[in-house]
């Protein structure tokens, strides 16, 4: 193997980890996000509103 192919193998092998690790960070990015929304609490309740009765 040449100088040069030895590089680009290096190179190659770079790509397909970097890519590898970004999906790594992908996945674990959705699975936090799984989480924050399980653990958000709930909205509040609307204030009740009192309506008035006309018994006439």
């Amino acid at each position: 193997m040449t100088r040069t192919e030895e590089v680009i193998a290096r190179a190659m092998a770079f790509v397909a980890a970097s890519q590898a690790a970004r999906e790594r960070a992908k996945e674990q990015r959705v699975e936090w996000q799984k989480r924050v929304e399980l653990s958000r609490p709930l909205p509040p309740l609307p204030r009740p509103v009192q309506l008035p009765l006309d018994l006439h």
